[in-house]
């Protein structure tokens, strides 16, 4: 038996990545497993950076907002695995960052998205 949170999880990634996607995103991983840790999504964005996303989902506001979620040892951490990502040389890019994408409900199993680009620079 699968656990619903987890399938959320899934469903919340694979509507990020074809969000992306429709917007000239690549996306070359889901769910990016290093001995670091892991990332959700490994993408190009339309300018050649190799972007690590971060896909949080709040089906309520009890928790606080998906943003609120990521602190500082969080964003070390992720970065430290797009940086081993990166050191794998396999695909060709101008730069690395994290972006982190926030989903909440807007009913009807629609959700509303929102980018927050370079969370590694906060």
């Amino acid at each position: 038996m699968s656990d619903p949170r987890h399938e959320l999880g899934m469903r919340a990634e694979a509507a990020v990545a074809g969000w992306l996607v429709t917007n000239g995103w690549r996306v070359l991983e889901l769910r990016w497993r290093g001995s670091r840790g892991e990332l959700d999504l490994v993408c190009l964005d339309p300018g050649g950076v190799l972007v690590g996303v971060e896909v949080k989902l709040r089906s309520t506001g009890r928790a606080g907002s998906g943003a609120e979620s990521v602190d500082r040892r969080r964003v070390a951490r992720l970065r430290a695995v797009l940086a081993a990502y990166a050191a794998g040389g396999t695909v060709a890019h101008t730069d690395v960052r994290l972006d982190l994408v926030t989903l909440a409900s807007a009913g009807a199993g629609r959700w509303r998205m929102r980018r927050l680009p370079g969370i590694d620079a906060w």
